[in-house]
């Protein structure tokens, strides 16, 4: 315990000089007339640029504002707020994650309210009701959620949500069998690795591991809704037609689950490391190649692990992971994947009370979502990171792709601002997609022939077409965003809290149980002391809530 406080304190002695160093720069930067620096910190794990960052400077020669961007290391995304709130120093602009009420209540953040109508591009960013929706209970608004938005048609290729994945050569293994259950899932699964128990190189597969670490046990935990048939609310369950809100942990489909995975943990098939493992030894195992299959969300692991089996030629055997539409029966149909817009009014980019010019940084987030700079983020300098065909359509060559997987080349040549405001949908154009991934001639052309393979042999050329999709359910949708803002300062907020550190404790001594039947009841026991029915009728009064401010926009 010692040494993490030790390695805590020099995480914050760290982040302070980085932040001291920018705001320095920045003042010796406005002397000189370079750009103007702003400091921003996110909280949660991401991979800095190089200071000499080709995009980057493209970006701050338009805009007059380049931006240090600091990420989550060795914290939870709390406990790094609170650092800021007990020194009352923090950085120009910030998403503080699961932390952002934090900042709000300790007087952190600026209103937005009385600037938004002076930036076009950020008033456009939101609806009126969407904006509305972002109040916080003073009536005002402090941030601005960077990721749901669509402009335009929506074009989706990959399914960016949680899923069941599952590598090609399984699948392949198996040639293509119909996978519709939790059941058949893990009888693929464990025959496959009773067949093939090594890699080619001889190391040993991997059957089955789960991610737990901090809040991405949602990997564990939240299955049970998808299972049975129920969009990601990822706080409960919410009947469409009653909106009664169902708790999800206490279900025959959670039962089944969670005995399903015990089983799998005796025969050896769910990784033992499950439990202990860190996010970056989980991606660090998912990148060999080595995992046959796990729950995960794409945006979890893709761009790392997902890039690193690419990197090292594993896609070659079939690596690389395609979602499969899993329920627990064949009779429920999955909502694993939504289209459209799910607002997180939970968190988002704010701008704190120590940044000393408001206007320019608005100005900046305002320039980054013109169509101009939000090609350079997302698709790079044409002719060196894409071309434009005869058709106006954006395209990129082999090696273009090759280099977009690169780690170090990412450092020096790409800048997307990932934690500003951006886009998904249809460029101003009406061609082209606001992001690669969502290109159908590039997603596909840059596909593995393996991947290739397997979609074709599922009738599908995307993602989502192997997954299916559905529409948002209601007006309530997602109502995690509502359970993210939530603190022990209510009764439902603090069993909320006691819950979430009870399934932590207890869902991998479940999984492990050698008794699943005493190990679920003493589960449940000490479940429904902490008082859940607390934190479900909160969540009850806000999807009634949400639905009539709905009908105020109709």
């Amino acid at each position: 315990m010692r040494k993490k406080r030790i390695v805590s304190y020099l995480f914050v002695i760290a982040l302070v000089i980085v932040l001291a160093t920018g705001c320095s720069k920045e003042k010796s930067n406005a002397k000189d007339g370079g750009p103007k620096e702003f400091s921003a910190f996110f909280a949660v794990p991401g991979s800095e640029i190089n200071d000499d960052n080709v995009i980057q400077k493209v970006i701050a020669e338009k805009t007059g504002v380049t931006v240090k961007e600091v990420w989550l290391t060795g914290q939870t995304a709390e406990e790094a707020v609170g650092t800021f709130i007990a020194g009352g120093e923090y950085p120009d602009l910030i998403d503080g994650g699961n932390g952002s009420k934090q900042l709000y209540e300790a007087g952190a953040l600026v209103a937005l309210d009385d600037y938004i109508d002076k930036y076009p591009n950020i008033k456009a960013f939101f609806t009126e009701q969407q904006w509305d929706a972002l109040k916080q209970d003073d009536g005002k608004i402090y941030w601005i959620p960077q990721f749901s938005n669509i402009k335009g048609e929506e074009k989706t290729c990959t399914h960016n949500g949680e899923a069941f994945w599952i590598q090609t050569r399984v699948l392949k293994w198996a040639d293509y069998p119909t996978v519709r259950t939790m059941d058949q899932y893990f009888d693929l699964i464990e025959a496959y690795y009773a067949a093939n128990p090594t890699m080619p190189d001889g190391t040993e597969n991997i059957p089955y591991t789960i991610l737990c670490d901090d809040w991405r046990y949602f990997c564990l935990e939240n299955a049970p809704q998808f299972l049975d048939g129920y969009p990601n609310d990822g706080a409960c369950i919410v009947d469409p037609v009653t909106l009664e809100v169902i708790d999800y942990n206490t279900t025959d489909t959670a039962i089944a689950y969670f005995k399903k995975l015990n089983e799998e943990y005796k025969k050896g098939i769910v990784d033992p490391e499950s439990f202990t493992q860190t996010y970056d030894e989980y991606i660090a195992k998912v990148s060999t190649g080595r995992v046959l299959g796990m729950i995960d969300q794409w945006w979890d692991f893709a761009y790392t692990a997902g890039e690193a089996i690419k990197q090292a030629g594993l896609d070659e055997i079939g690596c690389e992971y395609v979602p499969l539409p899993i329920t627990i029966s064949e009779d429920i149909e999955n909502q694993w994947h939504c289209s459209g817009e799910e607002l997180n009014v939970a968190s988002g980019i704010a701008i704190t009370t120590d940044c000393d010019d408001i206007e320019a940084a608005l100005s900046f987030i305002d320039a980054l979502l013109t169509q101009e700079i939000h090609d350079l983020r997302f698709w790079g300098i044409e002719g060196e990171n894409y071309f434009v065909d005869d058709k106006g359509e954006y395209r990129r060559t082999q090696e273009m792709r090759d280099k977009g997987t690169d780690t170090s080349y990412k450092a020096a040549h790409t800048c997307t601002y990932s934690y500003f405001p951006q886009y998904n949908g249809t460029s101003d154009d009406g061609i082209n997609a606001n992001k690669p991934e969502g290109q159908g001639s590039e997603f596909y052309d840059g596909l593995s022939d393996n991947l290739k393979e397997t979609l074709a042999a599922y009738d599908a050329e995307t993602y989502i077409d192997m997954i299916g999709v559905s529409e948002p359910p209601g007006p309530w949708y997602p109502v995690w965003s509502f359970a993210g803002t939530l603190t022990t300062g209510t009764e439902g907020g603090f069993a909320n809290t006691k819950i979430t550190e009870i399934k932590h404790e207890y869902l991998p001594r479940v999984v492990m149980a050698k008794n699943f039947d005493t190990a679920w009841d003493e589960y449940m026991n000490v479940y429904e002391a902490a008082n859940p029915e607390a934190f479900i009728n909160e969540l009850q009064v806000e999807v009634l809530r949400r639905v009539e401010e709905a009908k105020k926009f109709q």
